[in-house]
């Protein structure tokens, strides 16, 4: 019998609602029965002083242990993320994104959240709209020497793992099977490992990658060894939905398990990510996240 993979969530929901950790671990422990999350740097800003930073992160440790809560990693959020990071065409720019996520680290060894991660930049957009295939050959080499230099940091602050989330864009890094496993080797020597955090919503982008790409199952099997963790969403293989499973798309619950089962990624943590519009109301969303935690945990069981 297949082990049952890891179910959590990712703290994205919560953003401008559950802000604090005392509401949202009784949310996610009680309300949705879930005992794994992917914290969102949306509920904490890094940067914030540091004593604020340090109470709130005690908070988090609290609540955590208090409602039987394993924080698995911290990821970006969608905040940080419209920021261009270690990619921005400014060299200085990109010197404080690496502040910005040292300064996450802390928070994170703070916390008791043992890793960090999310998409690492993007480069900008030519006048004429055209976009490159890939990183040219020096902004790639940047990106690379400050990943090894975060691997420091990282291991400084105490943490055990980094990751990269790939992204189904050209102006972000990586974005192709081939780009993500090259990147895994020229980090393989970091301090602290760098591990891939791949998202169903990203690998299965038609039109950007083109009709085969109806399945994770490439993904999954040319990159098993470097995936440390996985986002599940529902979504149409058109665009980035991350929307729950009570909105009909093309990821059926079911067969996202068997595809982890046939390509040895059985065991790893899966997170369910969505994001809602602001303007919705809460009591929805949390009927919906109740049914889609429950669909989830049915077929992953």
């Amino acid at each position: 019998m297949t082990a049952s993979s890891p179910l959590g969530i990712n703290l994205s929901f919560c953003v401008k609602r559950w802000v604090t950790p005392q509401l949202w671990a009784p949310v996610v422990r009680d309300r949705l029965g879930l005992d794994l999350v992917q914290f969102s740097f949306d509920l904490v800003d890094p940067m914030w002083p540091a004593a604020i930073l340090s109470r709130h992160a005690k908070d988090v440790r609290q609540a955590a242990d208090d409602h039987g809560i394993a924080i698995h990693s911290a990821f970006i959020g969608l905040a940080h993320y419209t920021f261009n990071q270690l990619l921005h065409p400014d060299p200085d720019v990109r010197s404080y994104a690496e502040h910005w996520l040292e300064r996450a680290y802390g928070f994170a060894a703070e916390a008791g959240i043992p890793g960090v991660g999310g998409p690492l930049g993007a480069i900008a957009s030519r006048p004429d709209g055209a976009e490159a295939d890939a990183l040219d050959d020096r902004d790639y080499a940047d990106l690379v020497e400050r990943m090894l230099r975060l691997g420091e940091k990282a291991r400084a602050a105490g943490l055990d793992a980094l990751y990269v989330e790939p992204t189904p864009m050209r102006r972000e890094w990586p974005w192709t099977i081939g780009q993500a496993r090259r990147m895994m080797q020229d980090v393989s020597g970091s301090a602290t490992p760098w591990q891939l955090c791949v998202d169903w919503g990203h690998g299965t982008i038609l039109p950007l990658y083109g009709p085969a790409a109806d399945t994770m199952e490439p993904w999954f099997s040319s990159l098993s060894d470097v995936i440390g963790a996985i986002h599940i969403q529902q979504t149409d293989f058109q665009f980035d939905r991350h929307w729950d499973f009570t909105e009909p798309g093309r990821v059926d619950p079911a067969e996202a398990k068997a595809q982890l089962a046939r390509t040895g990624l059985a065991q790893s943590p899966v997170f369910l990510e969505v994001f809602y519009p602001f303007e919705r109301d809460s009591a929805s969303i949390l009927d919906a996240l109740t049914a889609s935690a429950l669909s989830l945990r049915q077929a992953f069981a």
